[in-house]
């Protein structure tokens, strides 16, 4: 009984980790599973949606982090980074809402533990995307801050 109760925990705590590690992908997902059912649906054939629905994903998830290392604009990056932190919390909010379901809770604990569960997992999407970037954009930013450091630990 113990090591039932155990490995479902087990279980469950690895499915929130790859949700938590994959959400920062829903867009990319969503845009590539767009484009290859779109081409599916008009008789492109089954390789050729699967090969351009995933170059589509990737190329959104690169673009992505591009725009959003290069733009030094703050409203503009945040518009990027909800691009990719909204579908991650809709993802959440929806995983969370079933997993809660599955262990018997009331419906307004289901529904507070998603809309928390759909925040979490966009906040997290959004840091791995600034993340994937990179710390330092700007070389004298990175300059300027080691040699303050050097100048603190000398004195």
């Amino acid at each position: 009984m113990f090591l039932s109760a155990f490995l479902s925990v087990l279980g469950l705590g690895l499915m929130v980790y790859v949700l938590f590690a994959a959400a920062v992908y829903a867009l990319p997902f969503f845009v590539g599973l767009s484009v290859g059912m779109h081409l599916y649906e008009s008789d492109a054939g089954v390789i050729t949606a699967v090969v351009v629905g995933l170059l589509a994903g990737a190329t959104t998830l690169v673009i992505g982090q591009i725009a959003f290392a290069s733009i030094k604009s703050i409203p503009v990056k945040i518009v990027i980074g909800l691009l990719f932190a909204a579908p991650a919390g809709v993802a959440g909010y929806h995983a969370i809402k079933g997993l809660s379901e599955i262990g018997g809770a009331s419906e307004g604990w289901t529904l507070a533990f998603a809309i928390i569960g759909g925040i979490v997992t966009a906040g997290t999407a959004w840091v791995r995307i600034a993340g994937l970037v990179g710390e330092h954009d700007d070389p004298a930013l990175e300059a300027t801050e080691n040699s303050g450091f050097r100048a603190a630990n000398d004195g």
